[in-house]
């Protein structure tokens, strides 16, 4: 599994918008700038997140965006999964049930369940508020 530039924006987005939060609301192109990613990336990924309601637009020329949630209630897993779908390691976890035919005979399937938990356990573990606070740590620019 690699997380692609979408998955690692979205969350860069939502961190700024967590971080930056005056109550005001925060203009792509202020993100677009501080991040160093083109605003049009970031608007087609603001609309993903604004039509799962992730986000709140408010339109105008003091318009910009607001997280709709408190940042402890978005887990990185929500993010992800919804920018960059399913995290599994192998198509044969992708549905409910495991309908491989290899399945009764494979020993890597083990593994790859392990490995599927492990993941599912730290991404759906680590909040929006667990970043900023590792951000307000490191007190200066960061990169995911």
């Amino acid at each position: 599994m690699k997380i692609s530039t979408k998955g690692r924006y979205a969350l860069r987005l939502m961190l700024d918008l967590a971080v930056y939060d005056t109550g005001a609301p925060v203009r792509i192109r202020d993100i677009a700038a501080r991040q160093g990613i083109s605003e049009k990336y970031l608007e087609q990924i603001i609309s993903t997140l604004n039509k799962a309601g992730y986000v709140k637009s408010i339109r105008g020329p003091q318009g910009g965006y607001h997280l709709m949630k408190d940042p402890a209630q978005y887990t990185v897993g929500m993010i992800l999964r919804l920018t960059e779908g399913s995290l599994v390691p192998v198509a044969c976890l992708e549905d409910e049930v495991n309908t491989c035919e290899r399945q009764e005979g494979c020993v890597t399937l083990r593994l790859w369940q392990m490995l599927n938990q492990a993941v599912s356990d730290v991404v759906d573990r680590v909040t929006l508020a667990d970043l900023v606070e590792w951000h307000e740590e490191k007190s200066g620019n960061y990169v995911i």
